[in-house]
């Protein structure tokens, strides 16, 4: 098993992968792909039906988001059980979101028997998984700061002090600038911007610290 991510982070493939099993004359035909939604997954199924027409069978699993709850397995007319759950398992065996399996298969004249089908689809996602490039997606909230523009200069001085780049901006009547960050640290960045805004060492910001003239808003 993987060692656990972050709590906000999950582990994802970046580059497409294929990979072949072969057992008694059947060729499972795998391929891997990067998605960020149930309608790209299922583009990639379509896509390989179009590449693949010999195949009677397309069978797919993916994951989709940092949740458990995004997901499908399809056997695509193989028997119950034997082809989606095993690629599905291999997903998560990695502990991987984000990503499609789809397995072709190409029948070679002998029944492979339940046993059989399952270790084959369950091989071909696996050798699939071998040749991805992982990599952790790291999951971000917002803070939305708004201030008047007697607090332009330290405002940009803090976000420069901490490292921080605005995701968003607008400057009208009031500034408006949008952050960023981790979902474990928001709270911490908070306090450290109202700290370096106001001038003052970071012990002395409560939970009730206003700076005068800055509203900071963290939508859900």
């Amino acid at each position: 098993m993987p060692p656990p991510s972050a709590p906000d982070c999950y582990r994802v493939p970046t580059t497409p992968s294929s990979g072949e099993f072969r057992d008694r004359g059947s060729k499972f035909v795998a391929v891997l792909r990067p998605v960020r939604s149930e309608a790209e997954a299922l583009a990639v199924v379509e896509e390989q039906r179009l590449a693949h027409p010999k195949c009677n069978h397309h069978c797919y699993a993916y994951r989709i988001g940092p949740g458990t709850d995004r997901w499908r397995a399809n056997d695509d007319g193989e028997p119950s059980g034997t082809a989606g759950k095993p690629i599905l398992g291999q997903i998560d065996k990695e502990g991987l979101s984000d990503l499609i399996i789809v397995v072709s298969r190409y029948f070679g004249g002998t029944k492979l028997g339940t046993s059989g089908l399952i270790t084959a689809y369950r091989e071909a996602a696996r050798l699939s998984l071998l040749e991805t490039v992982l990599a952790e997606r790291v999951l971000t909230s917002p803070i939305l700061l708004e201030f008047g523009y007697a607090l332009m200069t330290p405002v940009m001085g803090a976000l420069s002090q901490l490292g921080l780049e605005m995701a968003d901006q607008e400057f009208t009547e009031r500034a408006r600038i949008k952050l960023e960050v981790r979902q474990s640290e928001r709270e911490a960045t908070v306090k450290e911007l109202k700290a370096a805004i106001a001038g003052v060492y970071l012990a002395e910001v409560h939970d009730t610290f206003v700076v005068e003239g800055l509203t900071v808003s963290l939508p859900g």
